[in-house]
């Protein structure tokens, strides 16, 4: 990603994120951070604004409803601890974060192993992952790097994530070849 281009789109996700009500059910403490559209059982907000919902209507995201979550209704699901090897500086690092599949559940998602997941970062970068593979490789939403929460800017406030070095067909690729599924600044899943 260019770094020009995804700092540009963070400041704008900021902006947009700050004058956004919170709309996830259990907290309305703050806004809302991740947005799941698609085949979800329960929603919490209605269709996409395009005035109000800006980066999502420039990346060409359409929905009628969806399930939004601020960050505490995110921190409060069970989190999973997973230390891989990243790619920026060739180190085990320790993230947390529920799991991606207790994500969308929590959003009443039905789901088969078929189900696909599109995970959005705020650049516009979309990764694809069926049900069974964010089940067998044990993504997590991670909230927390290395015991600290992620700033927008840098890899967060929520990474798709899993521990690379664990899954043999990924921990036999080079550093760089792990991740290309694991957006980070993720704020939406489209179920489909």
């Amino acid at each position: 990603m260019k770094k020009r281009q995804f700092l540009g789109s963070a400041a704008l996700a900021g902006i947009a994120a700050a004058a956004t009500p919170a709309r996830a059910a259990d907290t309305k403490a703050g806004p809302a951070l991740l947005t799941i559209t698609g085949a979800v059982g329960k929603t919490n907000r209605g269709k996409l604004d395009p005035v109000k919902d800006q980066m999502m209507h420039k990346q060409k995201v359409a929905f009628e409803r969806a399930y939004a979550f601020d960050f505490a209704a995110i921190a409060a699901l069970p989190a999973v601890t997973i230390k891989p090897t990243l790619e920026y500086d060739g180190k085990p690092h320790t993230l947390s974060g529920p799991l991606l599949l207790d994500v969308v559940q929590a959003a009443g998602a039905k789901l088969n192993d078929d189900s696909k997941l599109l995970l959005r970062a705020v650049d516009g970068y979309v990764a694809g992952v069926t049900m069974a593979q964010a089940r067998a490789q044990r993504y997590i939403v991670a909230t927390h790097l290395d015991g600290a929460t992620m700033p927008l800017g840098g890899l967060g406030p929520l990474w798709a994530i899993y521990d690379a070095d664990k899954v043999p067909g990924m921990a036999a690729k080079p550093l760089p070849e792990r991740f290309g599924a694991c957006p980070w600044a993720l704020y939406h899943i489209e179920i489909v």
